[in-house]
Formats: C-alpha cells, sequence, structure tokens
C-alpha cells in the first residue's frame, strides 16, 4: 500500500519469505510445518510488496518449484519453453524444456499455460504442461520426462471456436491425483452452454490420476470422482460451472480448494471448496456470473450452487482475478498465516481473505502487486513469487506489519427497503489530511439515494465519496462524519472495507 501507514518494527516476522500458488501446491511437508500458525493480525495492518528479482522473462504464465534442494524455479513462458531461476545465478538464457513446435500461442490466451511437478520428480524427473497445441488450439496435458526430453499427450479437450478461456491450472492435490482447469471455450456469455453441461470438459475442474494408465486411456479416471456413473458425462469431471479458473491451487493443510474464477465483465469471484463438498460441486456459471443470475435459462432449481466467499467488481479496481494460495510459509506466519492471498492482472490490487472463525471471510486490499501478474508460485518451504506477463519478469513477495492512518466507524439504521449510513473517518496518523477520497463496496441491492457532508457518486456496487468543501481537512487524532441514504433489496449489510486515498482503512465493527 501507499507510504502512509506507519511500518511497525520487524517484531512479528523472523522466519523466511512467502507464499502463494502457481500450478503446483507447495509440499506437505512444508505446510505441515507452519499449519497450526493462524495470524490474528488484521487484515488492514499487512502490507505486500513485491521485488524484482529476475528481468527477461517472454509472457511468462506459471511458476512451479522442484523439492529436490536445488532451490531452482521453473517458469512456464507463452511461446512453450520453461525456464529456470536460481537465487544465486539468476535467470538462465538457454530454456530448460523448449516445446515450441507443439504449441499453438496465437491469441491472447493461447499457449503454454501451466506446470506441475510429479510427486516424485526428484526421482523420476516427470513433470506435467498444460498447453493449447497445434494445430487447432486444443487444451492439452502432457507428461514430460526431463531426462528424455519427451512429450507425451496425455488428454485432450477440443477448444477450436475461440482463443480465449483455456484455464491451464495444474495442481497436484494432498490425495497424489492431478487436477486442471479448463476454460468455458471462450467467446462471450458461453455460447456453447459449456458450464453446466457434463459431456464436454469446458468449464470445468478435472481429477485425474497420471501415475497410470487405464484401458486406452494414458491416465485413469479415479473410481470416486463424482460422474463416473452417470450415462453420457466425462468420468474425468471433478467440479463443473467455471467460466476461466485460470487460478486455482490446494491449501495442503486442509485439501481445500480456492479458485479465481475470471468473470463475464461484472464479477470476479474467489470460491473456497473445502474437501469433501468438492466432488460434484458447481460453481454457478453460467446461471450465476458471482452472487447475480447470467443466464436464467441455464438455472435449475434442482441444483446445488456453490457460492464465491469474495467477489469484486471493475469497479472495485480489476479485470481478471489471479487465483492465489494460502500462506503456509515460515518467515511471515505471524503476519499471513492461513490467509489466502490472491491478486488483479489489470489493477495490480493484492486481495487477502481469511475466514473469521463464524462462517464468513473478511477481505482487504493490502498494497499492489507489479502490473499483470499471471501467476503466483511457492517454494517448497512456501515462501511467495509472482510472475508478470508484460514486461516479463519474476517477483519476491514480502509482507510486512504496519498501522493504518485512518480508522472507519459507522452508524446504522435500517428499516422497510431502505437505510442510512452514518461513516466516522478519524485520521489516526501522524500528519494532517487535506482533501480526501473515501472509496468502499456497498453490498449487493444496495443503491445511494442522497448523501451529507460528501459529494458521492455511486459506480456499480462501488462508492466514490470525496470530501465537502468545510471538511476537507482533518488533523491527526480529529475526525469527519458523511454519510448517505440509500434503499436495498434485503441484503442491509454495511461495507466491510474501505480505502482513504487509496490507503486501507482500520474498521470499528
Amino acid at each position: 500500500m501507499p507510504g502512509k501507514r506507519w511500518a511497525v518494527p520487524a517484531l512479528l516476522a523472523l522466519s523466511l519469505p512467502l507464499l502463494t500458488a502457481p500450478m503446483s501446491a507447495p509440499p506437505a511437508t512444508a505446510a505441515t510445518s507452519s499449519a497450526q500458525a493462524a495470524a490474528t493480525v488484521p487484515l488492514e495492518e499487512i502490507n505486500a510488496t513485491a521485488t524484482q528479482v529476475a528481468f527477461g522473462l517472454r509472457r511468462p504464465t506459471a511458476i512451479a518449484a522442484p523439492d529436490d534442494g536445488t532451490k531452482r524455479l521453473f517458469i512456464t513462458e507463452k511461446r512453450g519453453t520453461v525456464r529456470v531461476y536460481h537465487p544465486d545465478t539468476g535467470l538462465a538464457q538457454t530454456p530448460l524444456i523448449d516445446i515450441t513446435a507443439s504449441v499453438d500461442e496465437s491469441g491472447n490466451e493461447r499457449g503454454l499455460l501451466g506446470i506441475a511437478l510429479a510427486p516424485d520428480f526428484a526421482g523420476s524427473q516427470n513433470l506435467y504442461l498444460a498447453y493449447t497445441a497445434l494445430p487447432d488450439g486444443a487444451v492439452t496435458l502432457a507428461r514430460y520426462r526431463l531426462g528424455q526430453a519427451k512429450l507425451e499427450p496425455l488428454l485432450s479437450q477440443e477448444h477450436s471456436e475461440n482463443t480465449n478461456h483455456n484455464g491451464g491450472q495444474l495442481t497436484f492435490g494432498t490425495d497424489g491425483m492431478l487436477y486442471m482447469s479448463i476454460g468455458d471455450g471462450g467467446g462471450a456469455g458461453d455460447p456453447f452452454d459449456s458450464g453446466q453441461r457434463l459431456d464436454t470438459l469446458l468449464g470445468k475442474i478435472l481429477r485425474v490420476d497420471v501415475s497410470r494408465s487405464c484401458g486406452d486411456l494414458a491416465y485413469c479416471v479415479p473410481a470416486d470422482n463424482p460422474f463416473t456413473k452417470v450415462q453420457g458425462a466425462r468420468g474425468e469431471i471433478w467440479m463443473y460451472g467455471g467460466r476461466n479458473p485460470w487460478r486455482f491451487s490446494v491449501d495442503p493443510a486442509d485439501g481445500s480448494l480456492w479458485i479465481g474464477d475470471v468473470g463475464q465483465g461484472r464479477w470476479e469471484e474467489v470460491d473456497h471448496v473445502k474437501a469433501g463438498r468438492q466432488a460434484g460441486a458447481n460453481l454457478g456459471w453460467s446461471c450465476y456470473e458471482g452472487l447475480e443470475v447470467f443466464d436464467q435459462a441455464q438455472c435449475r432449481s434442482d441444483v446445488t450452487y456453490t457460492k464465491p466467499v469474495f467477489t469484486y467488481s471493475p469497479h472495485t479496481g480489476g479485470c481478471a482475478v489471479i487465483g492465489g494460495q494460502v500462506y503456509r510459509g515460515k518467515q511471515f506466519a505471524d503476519l499471513v498465516g492461513g490467509t489466502y492471498i490472491a491478486a488483479d492482472y489489470c489493477y495490480m490490487t493484492t486481495w487477502a481473505l481469511r475466514e473469521n472463525g463464524s462462517g464468513g471471510y473478511t477481505a482487504a486490499e493490502i498494497g499492489e502487486m507489479p502490473t499483470q501478474v499471471t501467476a503466483f508460485g511457492a517454494t517448497p518451504e512456501g515462501e511467495l513469487y509472482v510472475v508478470n506477463d508484460l514486461p516479463g519478469g519474476l517477483h519476491r513477495i514480502s509482507f510486512e506489519h504496519v498501522l493504518p492512518t485512518c480508522k472507519i466507524a459507522y452508524t446504522a439504521r435500517t428499516w422497510g427497503t431502505g437505510l442510512t449510513m452514518d461513516l466516522t473517518i478519524t485520521n489516526v496518523g501522524s500528519t494532517p489530511i487535506n482533501g480526501w477520497t473515501l472509496r468502499f463496496p456497498l453490498a449487493r441491492g444496495q443503491s445511494v439515494i442522497s448523501d451529507w457532508n460528501t459529494d458521492l457518486v455511486q459506480n456499480g456496487d462501488m462508492v466514490i465519496a470525496t470530501n465537502a468543501g468545510h471538511n476537507g481537512s482533518i488533523a491527526p487524532g480529529q475526525s469527519v462524519t458523511m454519510g448517505y441514504l440509500a434503499s436495498h433489496t434485503g441484503d442491509t449489510a454495511p461495507p466491510s472495507r474501505f480505502t482513504l486515498n487509496k490507503d486501507t482503512c482500520a474498521v470499528a465493527r
């Protein structure tokens, strides 16, 4: 976040770097050591920063880290190459893998998209790649044997009509199975109705056993996959109703799935599906986009939809969610242990989500990533890196404890279809605030009718309130009050997060 917040002396972070996810989850051994670490520092008191450690990558798309003691990171590039980074020697110029002859990189979203290392990679030297294949862009899963430089296609899904929404995430779960995402086939509005169909792999998260083959298949469909006995359904399907789940991850501490599903244009969403609830889960697309009905024709009364745990709109600041991972590293466990970290491709926002202990989640903006982040990646110790698309770099992520310079308290009154909200803004920093802009999202169905002590504009779910002529200056320790009258359709929840002049504020609840 901006430097207006106060950095707290480094009393809480004494260990190693951090984490978030890409194509492969941190090994269970690394996560287990810090699985009990659950940070209690409020999210608004956390700041995430990125330090670039490598330059010259060509449109990187994913990261994987072998747990073989070499400290290497493998980074996929869209064109079909895999580069190696080492913290001591930097980015190697010669690719470790080159499958450009097999990769269709036409369009912005096709190419080499994902990588996962076999659980026994240190011995087998086997890894798995997701890419769009020549000549027609079919989304393909392949095994690559490093020692033999051999590419073995295992699974293919036709994807020729549009170049976008390919998915491409690969992750091994705590059960040893390989999980893979494939988008809905591209185009606007799910033109093939792929999300809710079970006869196609489009718009799905798959679960397959790549450690063996079964019959004509180069892999096996696990017997406990949910649709193996459903006539006409693809047995590889684990979850359905995805639009473009570009990045998802498995939390090694509990086996839950965190899914960042890129929205149509109104809502970006994060889904958190716990172990035991995943098999056959329906993420909603294209009946739903976020929490709103998108296409009533795709909705069914006999289906249970999994609701996202977090949504944000372009008005909040974003265009495409880049799913991350729950932090299970050591260095910053006191700050973000047990906290899910994600980002946005366009607006550089870093999102933090945490379960609140009562069935819900708290969320906050905790800093900015480099522009156009495409993936998170973790070291075997659970520390975090990200890659960004253009200009193509690798960045190490750090967290620090900061004290917000603003605090928001609210008083609400509701009735029928109306509500009023008084917001008190307190300057808890050490310097005066001369001119302020407060930004916050409203709950679904709330619409501002009038306001006082502010100049307020509502865009979608987002409110931008600037100071009036008489209350623009807030001295340290002083407060100003503003408010608004709004209508609602049933949800009277107060705003859950605020930024003042782009600085995250503490909220008195």
